[in-house]
């Protein structure tokens, strides 16, 4: 009966191919979760806010923007080339406060942040229901 003489196997190489796959999962899951986390926009149904600060705002202009994508300055309609001019006469340090109803367009909701944010205004308040 011949004897075997036991062999040891050396590892010239080593398998990268699980680790990349691991990786790579990895990869696209923070990369998803990066993109929600930078834009903000995790789908929610309802603009609610169960603790909101409930703070005085003096010296502030209202923007409401209602379920048919009409836009309202103060409770007067207005078009949105005649909010951007109302608003423009308005001080930057101004607060602005925008209802906008959960039914409405987002893109009414964008269009009025555009006006916003061209105009220079930053002391803006969008109101939720608690």
């Amino acid at each position: 009966m011949p004897k075997f003489k036991k062999q040891r196997k050396r590892f010239d190489e080593i398998n990268v191919i699980p680790f990349i796959d691991i990786m790579l999962v990895l990869l696209v899951m923070v990369l998803t979760t990066a993109t929600f986390i930078k834009q903000g926009v995790i789908p929610v149904n309802l603009p609610e806010a169960k603790t909101a600060d409930k703070e005085e705002i003096k010296n502030e202009v209202t923007v409401y923007v209602n379920d048919k994508g009409q836009m309202f300055f103060e409770k007067e309609e207005v078009t949105a080339s005649i909010l951007e001019e109302k608003l423009s006469q308005i001080q930057k340090t101004q607060t602005v406060i925008l209802r906008s109803d959960k039914e409405s367009k987002f893109q009414d909701f964008v269009s009025v942040m555009d006006i916003l944010k061209r105009l220079g205004h930053e002391q803006l308040y969008i109101v939720t229901k608690e």
